[in-house]
């Protein structure tokens, strides 16, 4: 399977001079929670994620109207191609530890959005009558890579309220 097969082809996107609340509301309108940052000639420079703003917003004394996504935005951009393997758009997502990735042509132009949603919606049941399908267990492998950072550490045999 390749990554058009899943990949959403219209993406949303955001320009870095834009401001926090226009992209909120790009979020808002096209339900999403990741946008692109592309300059004038649509390559993309950079992402923001809604827990970016969400941070952002929380540890600044700042409007919205009066941050910029550029401030924002880390500039590091994982990204895969339209022919990459699904299985390598999914290392990609587990090694940088990612939900999303842009999908770009050659030149860094975007073209679409990949992200596990789209991959898990996608994702077979293990079947030999379908060898080229991506597998539930592959999807789960790279789910637990990038969620790994985010979960809770657990002491054994310690309550909260001891």
């Amino acid at each position: 399977m390749k990554v058009r097969d899943v990949m959403v082809e219209t993406p949303a996107y955001c320009a870095s001079d834009m401001n926090l609340g226009t992209a909120v509301e790009i979020l808002w309108t096209f339900n999403c929670g990741f946008l692109p940052v592309v300059d004038s000639q649509m390559k993309v420079t950079g992402v923001i994620t809604d827990r970016d703003i969400c941070v952002a917003l929380g540890t600044r004394n700042r409007l919205p109207g009066e941050i910029t996504v550029g401030e924002v935005n880390s500039g590091k951009v994982y990204s895969c191609k339209p022919n990459d393997d699904i299985r390598a758009a999914l290392a990609t997502m587990s090694a940088q530890k990612v939900r999303r990735l842009p999908v770009v042509d050659a030149d860094g132009k975007l073209l679409a959005i990949l992200s596990l949603d789209d991959i898990i919606l996608h994702a077979q049941v293990r079947d030999t009558s379908h060898p080229l399908d991506i597998s539930s267990e592959d999807v789960m492998n790279t789910l637990k890579y990038v969620c790994a950072p985010y979960l809770p550490a657990v002491v054994r045999g310690k309550t909260a309220a001891a």
